[in-house]
């Protein structure tokens, strides 16, 4: 079986498995980086994102063989405490419901205010759409990333 190097949340890791296999199940099954969920499985649901280089992606998409040695952060690498702003931002503002969908759009959310930590409202709703929450706590989603985004002002 091929090995791979991957870099994940600022560590490098040895990985013996298959190139075709999804970065998702990479990061659950082997690394045990379980905060990362499988929704869908064709990257329509925004579960499974995850930060390769600063970009948000759909970890289910993407194989082992296409990652070579881009960095790749999950919801775990985003803060050692689980303190990061949106983090704090989602719980202030009442948006974990099932939750479910929670880590995907925390990391959709840094993404865009990496790129763009001035967001506007439209700009905020147009780097959320691929992130869906069964709950419908969108609203709330929203303005937790605008509360985030208005701090960067």
């Amino acid at each position: 079986m091929p090995l791979f190097k991957i870099q994940v949340n600022g560590k490098e890791h040895s990985l013996e498995a298959e190139g075709d296999m999804p970065l998702l199940w990479a990061l659950r099954d082997l690394l045990n980086l379980n905060g990362t969920k499988y929704g869908c499985g064709v990257g329509s649901c925004g579960a499974c994102t995850v930060l390769i280089d600063g970009k948000a992606a759909t970890s289910c998409q993407m194989t082992l063989a296409e990652v070579g040695r881009s960095k790749i952060v999950t919801i775990e690498g985003l803060s050692r405490n689980g303190d990061h702003p949106l983090q704090k931002a989602f719980i202030e503002h009442d948006v974990p419901q099932c939750g479910y969908c929670q880590t995907g759009q925390i990391m959709a959310a840094a993404a865009l205010l990496r790129s763009n930590p001035k967001a506007t409202d439209e700009q905020i709703r147009e780097a959320m759409n691929g992130n869906i929450c069964r709950c419908g706590t969108y609203y709330r989603v929203l303005q937790a990333v605008k509360a985030v985004a208005k701090e960067s002002r």
